[in-house]
């Protein structure tokens, strides 16, 4: 499966730029709070090492998409950045998965090469870190940059990011970023309990944090994928747009024996679709944020006669998957 918007867009792009350690989003936010506030001195020493990104200005009402002007073949130095207008929405927030707005232009053309506002495709790929700022601006992630510039901001504010690996003209560009909206992740699946589920499907029970526990009931299986929803969130939908969903999970084999579990990790997986195996790239799509599915995988969509680690050869296996956000 195949992301069309700009995550998958800007990671191709810039993987040519050896000094960025990259991140597909470039978004962040700052807060009000009294730990916002000592997170802004810090974004404030942090901003002062990044280059500044000079000779680019938009204009335009906040909170749209910005017109850009800069001369073409403005020279660019890497991880540089500003902030390109001011935003008009609500205080950006500690916490908050942020979704942006993105375009990618041409230093050397002055051409626009990728934006998310046409088909209103933002990425909401990153949760702001106020203590994740820049410490050094050429090692810097963009989501490092983006958390420095846009700390003590609010949505609709646009900044720009810089980038100039030093092998031509050809691979100098900038990001021009509008974080447009902010929610937070759920922790657990939340929505409606779904009734009439079969019989005969293993049984499941949470316990008070939502954690899962399996009851195989005498299950032996299915050769076709089982996609039974448990709980019928009211979030977005994945689609086949959707790059990742952001999950807890547990996985069984048939026998009940737990072979991974991210709950016991205490720590929320993003998977990545077009990495899963086929039965979770099958089985998510359709889905709705908030959900929680239980998937039956058959050898065929998961790993087949190769097995993987603690999962033998061949084996059938159930989960449980909470979707707590997509992007």
């Amino acid at each position: 499966m195949q992301h069309t918007s700009l995550v998958t867009s800007i990671t191709r792009a810039a993987s040519v730029v050896s000094a960025l350690a990259l991140c597909v989003s470039m978004a962040a936010c700052g807060s009000g709070s009294s730990e916002g506030s000592a997170s802004a001195s810090s974004s404030a020493s942090s901003s002062a090492m990044l280059p500044k990104l000079e000779g680019v200005k938009v204009t335009g009402k906040p909170g749209e998409k910005p017109k850009v002007e800069f001369k073409k073949g403005l020279k660019i130095e890497n991880n540089s950045g500003a902030v390109l207008q001011e935003g008009d929405g609500e205080a950006l927030k500690s916490g908050d998965r942020i979704c942006m707005q993105l375009s990618q232009y041409s230093a050397k053309s002055g051409e626009e090469v990728m934006t998310s506002w046409t088909d209103d495709t933002p990425d909401c790929s990153v949760i702001f870190n106020p203590d994740n700022g820049v410490a050094n601006a050429q090692s810097a992630t963009l989501a490092q940059i983006a958390n420095t510039l846009l700390t003590g901001k609010k949505l609709n504010t646009t900044i720009g990011i810089g980038i100039n690996d030093g092998s031509g003209d050809d691979n100098t560009y900038m990001f021009i970023a509008t974080p447009v909206s902010q929610s937070k992740d759920y922790t657990k699946a939340q929505g409606e309990k779904v009734k009439d589920i079969p019989s005969d499907l293993p049984k499941v029970t949470l316990d008070a944090a939502g954690k899962p526990s399996i009851d195989m009931n005498g299950y032996k299986g299915s050769d076709k994928l089982v996609v039974q929803p448990l709980i019928k969130g009211d979030g977005p939908k994945i689609d086949k747009n959707t790059y990742a969903a952001v999950v807890n999970y547990t996985g069984w084999l048939l026998d009940g024996k737990q072979f991974d579990s991210s709950w016991d990790r205490n720590q929320t997986f993003d998977a990545v679709l077009s990495n899963m195996i086929k039965g979770w790239q099958e089985g998510l799509v359709g889905q709705t944020v908030g959900s929680q599915v239980m998937l039956v995988v058959p050898p065929d969509l998961g790993y087949g006669d190769q097995g993987n680690s603690s999962i033998p050869a061949n084996s059938t296996l159930v989960f449980v998957v909470d979707i707590l956000a997509k992007y």
